[in-house]
């Protein structure tokens, strides 16, 4: 079970749990075909990313396996909400998760996402007691590979053409680190 204590800081952000208040914010991401673009729903409208805001908001704690906890990320020094965070609970008895996340591009590139992923793997591992954490993303998107092996993960499956996303065939590549590789890195 996993309860964090919030807000998390990281040097430059704040993780939180989402509220009704970050609509907008959230929108002005989600609505973009850039951030959608290997995910696998298309850019949102206001009143679908209304509808993920919600299940967001019941996402801010792991009480049971099979659970999300899903965190807003804002800048600490504006407050302006630039993406989100993700850690899944796949299993309690292989205590395995995984983690992800979605940025507004205008934020790319700055080390943004590689403290969040960070700060993932340090409830996952700390708070959480996890063994294995994953990270799975679109054969494509090699800025986010890049990103998990900058966080330690290496690199062990290339699935090919194994997902049918958007109406073509896309790769598959699974990252993953162990808790003691992890705590090894600190």
């Amino acid at each position: 079970m996993l309860k964090p204590s919030y807000p998390i800081r990281t040097d430059r952000l704040i993780l939180r749990p989402f509220t009704p208040g970050d609509l907008n914010g959230l929108h002005a991401i989600h609505s973009l075909p850039e951030v959608t673009r290997y995910l696998y729903w298309e850019p949102r409208d206001l009143e679908a990313v209304r509808e993920a805001l919600t299940t967001k908001i019941t996402q801010s704690a792991l009480l049971e396996e099979g659970q999300a906890l899903t965190l807003a990320v804002e800048l600490a020094a504006t407050g302006e909400l630039i993406g989100d965070g993700l850690l899944f609970w796949h299993s309690s008895l292989h205590r395995s998760g995984e983690i992800g996340y979605v940025f507004h591009p205008d934020h790319h590139g700055k080390g943004y996402a590689t403290e969040v992923a960070q700060a993932l793997l340090a409830l996952g591992f700390d708070g959480l007691d996890l063994h294995r954490i994953t990270g799975r993303l679109d054969g494509r998107n090699t800025a986010s590979a890049r990103l998990l092996e900058r966080v330690g993960m290496r690199r062990e499956a290339h699935l090919v053409e194994n997902e049918m996303v958007k109406g073509e065939w896309t790769d598959e590549l699974v990252y993953a680190i162990l808790q003691r590789e992890w705590r090894a890195r600190r």
